[in-house]
């Protein structure tokens, strides 16, 4: 059995070389599978479906990879369009069959940029529910759209969000935390008397049914690659279990806010190696000039000069006029400011207080909420324990219900054995009708074939009349010589009328004004220039000053604060409110890792003997589905084997299915 990579290749490659003008479908998937080696029957039928499967619906995905690439995927690769097909027909109409975990499968081994963004495109309810729902029913009755297509993509939406949702994780690199395993139910035997021995029933007629074909022994031989797959699970499963166990020992380590220092050793390393691959171009790296490290004051132009400059000649008017006002009498406002800045700082430390209590407040509440949770824990035990006596009655009720449904079973299949034997007869009669149809419509494509000839020919006739009257009127000769007086007017009586040569006698006296106009602008401009650049240097003088002025003050200002954040430390440690609050939080943190040591699971013989059966249930579950996945789809390729050699139609074959089924299940 190839790989789902493999798969997805060959199919693509398969539409990548069809084309519909030069083959048949059939004719094309069978000269290609032809030259595949290595396939085998589950490879071969699901090679088969997914090509005409597509082929059958192009004008469905068609709407939605040309929607992508109109709206979303404009940068994308027009080579992966049939890729696209495959994956929009799987979850259009094969999901049901394929499973959300074989299509995940599938999904994982394309590029995760290029599969997030088609099924985000796709998955999206502003698409899919309105505007490409719309397009399908253009294109198929409103009726099939609805039960046959959206009808199952709504029930799978949750499950495909969950993928698309995973997809976003993995491209912005986020860890996905494995949920821990839940133990299944363990059925036990019913302790039942032994039944009295009967009378042998009377045989029921077993209706006869053609022998089917031995199945090949190559079916039954396991593949090599399954040991190693087998192999890789059993060393994962004892991994995951170390890990189930070591967290059961230490529960509710994500209390602490701090992370350890094992993590932070391995994000360093993650971080480091990251760095690593962005050395590529390390041999021809130059090392950075010393000059640039250097911290060298900016060069400012002319209009940052004149904008500080400007700023700090408002500063100096404000402040002169404060002297003013204060030589003439005006009153300081020093203590206001002074007042005003002791009711804001503390207006802060009663800020900072409540903000710190809030603090401790939220992990006390955190630590409540574990206590509360582990108490939940506790009365969810109590209530499995009650479902499972529940779901031992349900089981009864159960097999009484399969019981009745073998019976109706059985009487199915005697009514299809009579129901197949009239068929072949109708499918006589509907080939000789198909005949009869075909004969007719050949005939009418030639008799418009023939009247299409002749209506060409006549066109071609008118055209080429046309032609020869065009070329004669062409051989004509014209006369094209003009003689011109460039000292005479043209004669239009204009007052403004003037000759050629007078017209560039003036044009050349109003080059020269125009060159003496320009000295005299160089003149006047190099005046400007020397004006301008004396005041930047005035400006510049004066923004130096200032900018000393400042630094000084900036200094000052960051002692200050410095010593105000000391003040606040030493009042919030002597703060009694904060300190009752944390002595109660430290009390609930006891409390709690008190009973997280109480309920934790410590691993003993009994526990490991009962992980072993679960393991052993688990592989048995696994290699019955895959057995009856197989059978599966052996029975369809021999129905659809048998019903080509016959040549039958879709019902035949779904009632061969049945009536096979059905007498499995007998």
């Amino acid at each position: 059995m190839l790989q789902y990579k493999d798969l997805l290749e060959i199919c693509i490659q398969a539409m990548n070389c069809f084309s519909s003008e030069n083959q048949s479908v059939e004719e094309h998937i069978k000269v290609y599978l032809k030259k595949q080696k290595g396939l085998d029957d589950g490879d071969h039928t699901f090679i088969v479906e997914i090509f005409s499967g597509c082929i059958q619906y192009t004008k469905l995905l068609n709407v939605v990879v040309g929607g992508f690439y109109a709206t979303k995927g404009k940068n994308c690769l027009r080579v992966d369009t049939n890729l696209y097909k495959i994956l929009c027909y799987m979850i259009m109409f094969r999901l049901d069959e394929l499973g959300i975990s074989n299509l995940n499968k599938f999904i994982n081994t394309q590029d995760v940029n290029k599969m997030y963004r088609f099924l985000n495109f796709f998955m999206d309810d502003q698409n899919l529910t309105t505007w490409i729902r719309d397009e399908w029913c253009k294109q198929y009755d409103s009726l099939f759209v609805e039960e046959e297509i959206m009808k199952p993509l709504l029930r799978w939406k949750e499950d495909l969000d969950l993928t698309v949702f995973g997809l976003e994780d993995v491209i912005n690199n986020k860890i996905l935390t494995k949920p821990s395993p839940k133990t299944s139910t363990r059925p036990h035997s019913f302790n039942l008397t032994k039944p009295k021995p009967r009378s042998i029933p009377i045989p029921e007629k077993i209706p006869t049914v053609k022998k089917h074909q031995p199945v090949p022994k190559h079916i039954f031989e396991k593949p090599r690659e399954m040991e190693i797959i087998q192999k890789a699970k059993e060393t994962n499963q004892r991994k995951a279990e170390q890990k189930l166990f070591q967290a059961n020992e230490d529960q509710f380590v994500c209390a602490h806010p701090e992370k350890s220092l094992k993590t932070k050793a391995i994000t360093q390393e993650i971080i480091d190696d990251e760095c690593k691959k962005l050395n590529f171009n390390q041999k021809h790296m130059r090392q950075v000039p010393p000059h640039i490290k250097e911290n060298r004051p900016i060069k400012m132009n002319a209009a940052a000069i004149l904008r500080e400059g400007s700023l700090f000649q408002k500063k100096e008017k404000q402040e002169l006029q404060k002297l003013d006002n204060l030589l003439s009498g005006a009153k300081d406002a020093s203590d206001f400011l002074e007042w005003q800045s002791t009711m804001r700082q503390k207006d802060e430390d009663e800020k900072m207080a409540e903000s710190e209590q809030r603090r401790v407040m939220g992990k006390l509440s955190h630590e409540e909420a574990i206590l509360a949770r582990q108490n939940q824990v506790q009365a969810n035990k109590e209530m499995v324990s009650q479902l499972k006596f529940e779901t031992a009655k349900m089981m009864q009720e159960y097999l009484t219900m399969r019981l009745d449904e073998e019976k109706q079973m059985r009487q199915l299949v005697e009514q299809i054995t009579e129901g197949h034997q009239n068929t072949q007869e109708a499918q006589i009669k509907l080939k000789e009708y198909k005949r009869k149809i075909v004969q007719e419509v050949n005939a009418e494509s030639r008799e418009m074939m023939k009247r299409a000839l002749e209506e060409a020919e006549e066109d071609m006739r008118r055209k080429s009349q046309l032609i020869q009257q065009i070329r004669a009127m062409e051989s004509i000769p014209i006369i094209r010589q003009k003689l011109v007086d460039f000292t005479s007017t043209a004669g239009h009586e204009l007052l403004s009328e003037m000759s050629i040569a007078e017209l560039h006698e003036r044009l050349s006296l109003l080059r020269e004004t125009e060159l003496r106009e320009e000295e005299e602008k160089r003149d006047t401009i190099l005046k400007e220039k020397q004006a301008k650049n004396e005041a930047l240097m005035e400006t510049l003088a004066r923004i130096t000053t200032h900018r000393n002025e400042l630094s000084k003050a900036a200094t000052f200002r960051t002692e200050e604060q410095e010593r105000l954040r000391q003040v606040k430390e030493k009042k919030l440690k002597e703060d009694k409110k904060l300190q009752a609050l944390q002595e109660e939080l430290d009390r609930k943190k006891e409390e709690r890792l008190r009973r997280s040591k109480e309920m934790s699971i410590k691993p003993n013989k009994q526990s490991a003997i009962r992980t072993k059966g679960l393991i052993r249930q688990k592989k048995e579950l696994e290699t019955t589905r895959w057995r009856q996945l197989e059978m599966g789809q052996r029975r369809m390729a021999e129905t659809r084997a048998r019903t080509a050699k016959s040549g039958g139609r879709y019902d035949s074959q779904r009632t061969n299915a049945t009536v096979k089924t059905a007498l499995k299940i007998s």
